[in-house]
């Protein structure tokens, strides 16, 4: 080999070297900035987690307290419309810009705007606690997100966060208060990044909800609030001429894809009852704060027809031995059969008016309750079924079927995760373009077609599709100009 050969091969193996060295640096650097990422993440969340979870606690201590006392003293449901009156004055003067609720921390999210009041914190837990000490049907998961987005604003506000990274940190907000108040920190991760959008996950959410979901439940749990747990009954193997050829049981199966078609349709009841009688209100009353007034009443009438108060608040914890209630519903006989009906009418009714809370929990008694009603139909196992209809019924409402099948895994476990997934996204579908949270997006329209091609959020699918509305409208518009001459 000749000297200019030598010298060239020696070239080469230097830049070979120095590109392997290059590569490396690259590496290095890239590892460097994810550990930098992971690190500074934890710094921001951790401390706002830890609040949020502090203050959840106290929220969950103290909305057990008023439940437990409003069952020693039930003559307080006669007062429900003056609560509701009381609220409505407690946002006018104090909390006005929170109103909003859920949907303000989600447009706060998608389009950095006015910002998250502080005051949004301490005004959902006072009403929400008057809503439930006063027998009105509400959830708790509406305050918890709103607890998280305000104290998550409040210290993004000091960190001195903008634009991306205060969107990141009011995610982080939600995942918290959702994990700490049902003790599903995964779900709280995912139903963060997934209940902005539909059709979309925001992925670049995943550390700081992740963590901030963890740290929030362990907050909770280490201040001994203790949760309500669920249990799925052994299902006996039962054969059939099919158990030869599929591995999975198909005639259940079909069942499971039945009865989650009727929890979609229950969730597209239930978002499309509040927002009708929300709209009904507003145009039959003059002052607004005879809408909370007029609610109260509703309930009180339709507690007094029922001839038991098994529809009042949250629906966990039973009033009196023999009670319906979610955890009932898994037993056979544990529900009426309109039981979920019933649970719908007062939840409707309580959130439309103007008290406060949320849907959540709510929703998980509606379908339990469905489902303990349909396992009796479809000759289905029953705890199964209300454990189907829990998390289906919440998917339909929300349009969040993944966190809602991470839901199912977290508080049943992971032995029916198939059907879990089956029921979310079978629900999913049959809920349409409806849902709780007005504010989401549509990114990916669940059905394809010119007709809903230019819908960009619920809150247009919600305005094009009130039919029931306007053709009521058609009716009272006339009716007041009449009555105006």
């Amino acid at each position: 080999m000749t000297p200019a050969n030598d010298i060239t091969r020696t070239g080469f193996c230097d830049l070979k070297l120095l590109q392997v060295e290059k590569i490396k640096l690259l590496n290095f650097k890239e590892h460097y900035t994810v550990i930098k990422y992971i690190l500074r993440w934890t710094c921001l969340v951790v401390p706002i987690a830890l609040a949020i979870g502090t203050t959840v606690a106290f929220f969950l201590w103290l909305l057990n307290a008023a439940i437990l006392f409003r069952f020693e003293h039930t003559w307080l449901l006669f007062l429900l419309p003056i609560a509701g009156i009381v609220i409505h004055f407690i946002y006018q003067f104090a909390g006005k810009s929170s109103e909003k609720g859920n949907n303000l921390i989600m447009d706060e999210i998608h389009a950095e705007g006015g910002g998250v009041p502080k005051r949004m914190a301490p005004v959902i837990l006072l009403t929400t606690i008057i809503t439930h000490l006063f027998g009105g049907s509400a959830g708790r998961e509406g305050t918890a997100v709103q607890i998280g987005g305000s104290i998550a604003s409040m210290f993004g506000g000091w960190f001195k966060l903008k634009g991306p990274d205060m969107r990141m940190i009011l995610t982080a907000g939600v995942a918290a208060g959702f994990g700490a108040v049902f003790g599903t920190p995964l779900t709280g991760a995912v139903f963060a990044m997934e209940v902005l959008t539909i059709g979309r996950i925001q992925y670049d959410a995943l550390l700081p909800a992740l963590i901030a979901a963890v740290i929030g439940d362990m907050t909770v749990n280490a201040w001994q609030v203790e949760h309500v747990h669920y249990h799925i009954a052994l299902i006996p193997q039962t054969g059939h001429f099919l158990s030869r050829f599929f591995h999975q049981d198909i005639l259940l199966m079909g069942k499971v894809v039945l009865a989650s078609a009727v929890f979609g349709l229950a969730s597209y009841l239930f978002s499309g009852l509040v927002h009708e009688i929300k709209t009904i209100c507003l145009k039959l009353f003059k002052h607004k704060w005879m809408v909370p007034a007029f609610g109260g009443l509703l309930i009180i009438g339709l507690t007094m027809i029922l001839g038991k108060p098994d529809y009042l608040s949250l629906g966990v914890t039973p009033e009196y031995p023999g009670a319906v209630t979610i955890s009932s519903a898994f037993t056979q006989g544990g529900a009426d059969t309109w039981s979920w009906l019933w649970k719908t009418i007062s939840t409707t009714i309580t959130l439309a008016t103007g008290f406060k809370g949320g849907e959540v929990t709510p929703l998980f008694y509606i379908g339990a309750t469905l489902g303990n009603t349909l396992s009796g139909v479809l000759d289905a196992p029953v705890s199964l079924f209300a454990a189907l209809g829990f998390i289906a019924v919440f998917a339909g409402a929300t349009n969040t079927p993944l966190a809602c099948t991470f839901m199912g895994i977290e508080l049943f476990g992971g032995g029916h995760t198939l059907l879990f997934a089956v029921a979310c996204f079978t629900a999913y579908f049959f809920s349409g373009h409806s849902g709780i949270y007005s504010s989401q997006r549509i990114a990916v329209p669940k059905i394809f077609g010119d007709h809903f091609a230019n819908e960009a959020s619920l809150a247009e699918a919600t305005k094009r599709r009130g039919y029931f509305h306007r053709k009521l409208r058609k009716y009272i518009v006339p009716f007041k100009r009449k009555n105006n001459e």
